[in-house]
């Protein structure tokens, strides 16, 4: 499966779901993965079968619970495409007071820089 340029740029590979690659997003504040659908030109949710929605749904909630087991924070889901086409989904848990409380995450930039022990520490979580 080809990932869009911006993806590799923005993220590192942390493990294959059954439908989805996940990858954490290089943002020194926040646990912060994005799940892309491995389906070839899917843009939108309506461009997966019934059965690849509900499987998208099941990972969406894997990855929230293994986000919500170490963070106490608010788990945020979008999907948003108006950068990057491509049908993908961020999953991130929010804390009050972080660099955009309470408004919206995207378009921030991190104030920490990325430490990939967070990448170390998520590989570990997925693949175990």
């Amino acid at each position: 499966m080809e990932i869009n340029s911006r993806f590799v740029e923005d993220s590192d590979f942390v493990t294959e779901l059954e439908l989805c690659q996940l990858r954490l997003m290089k943002d020194g504040d926040l646990d912060w993965f994005m799940m892309i659908p491995k389906v070839p030109g899917a843009k939108e949710w309506i461009d997966l079968s019934v059965d690849q929605q509900i499987q998208l749904t099941k990972e969406i909630d894997l990855v929230s619970r293994k986000l919500k087991s170490v963070n106490s924070g608010k788990i945020n889901i979008g999907s948003l495409g108006n950068v990057v086409s491509d049908l993908h989904i961020h999953v991130l848990s929010r804390e009050e007071g972080d660099r955009a409380w309470p408004g919206p995450i995207w378009g921030t930039k991190a104030l920490k820089p990325y430490s990939p022990d967070r990448l170390v520490f998520w590989k570990k979580e997925f693949n175990s």
